[in-house]
C-alpha cells in the first residue's frame, strides 16, 4: 500500500470525496460567464463546504490571470491562484500537483464562491424519477 501524503499521513481517516457530475455547472462574475461545464468534479471535504472544480478546458482563461498568491492545504497540496484579468484579488485556485489521494484535481480550477457565482443546472438528459 502506498504511503499517505500530506495531512493524510497524520489523519488517515480524513475525508476528501471527489465525484464527477454531469449537471451543467456555470461560474459567472456579474453577467460574464467565465466557466461552464458538464464535466465538473464535486469535492466534499470534511470540515469544508462543497466545491465544484472545473476542467481547465472549460474555463475562459482569457478572463483570468495567474497571480503570485500560493496557499497550502495539508490534504490537497499547494494551490496556485488566479485573479480576474487586471485584478489582484484571488477568485480561483488550482492544484497543479495535488497529493496522490486527490490526484483527480489536477487540471481543474475552483472558484471562491463569495467572489464568483457558481450555479448548478440540470443534467442533459435530465434524470427522471422513474
Amino acid at each position: 500500500m502506498a504511503e499517505s501524503s500530506g495531512g493524510f499521513a497524520d489523519r488517515f481517516d480524513y475525508r476528501v470525496d471527489i465525484r464527477p457530475h454531469r449537471n451543467q455547472v456555470t461560474a459567472r462574475v456579474g453577467e460574464r460567464v467565465i466557466a461552464r461545464t458538464t464535466r465538473a468534479l464535486l469535492v466534499d471535504e470534511q470540515d469544508h463546504g462543497l466545491v465544484f472544480y472545473f476542467p481547465e478546458a472549460d474555463v475562459d482563461l482569457s478572463a483570468l490571470e495567474a497571480i503570485e498568491h500560493v496557499t497550502v492545504c495539508p490534504f490537497k497540496g499547494e494551490a496556485a491562484h488566479w485573479a480576474l484579468a487586471g485584478g489582484e484579488q484571488p477568485v480561483a485556485w488550482t492544484y497543479r500537483q495535488p497529493h496522490h489521494e486527490v490526484a483527480r484535481l489536477a487540471g481543474h480550477l475552483a472558484f471562491y464562491q463569495d467572489r464568483v457565482s457558481v450555479e448548478v443546472g440540470v443534467a442533459n438528459p435530465a434524470v427522471s424519477g422513474r
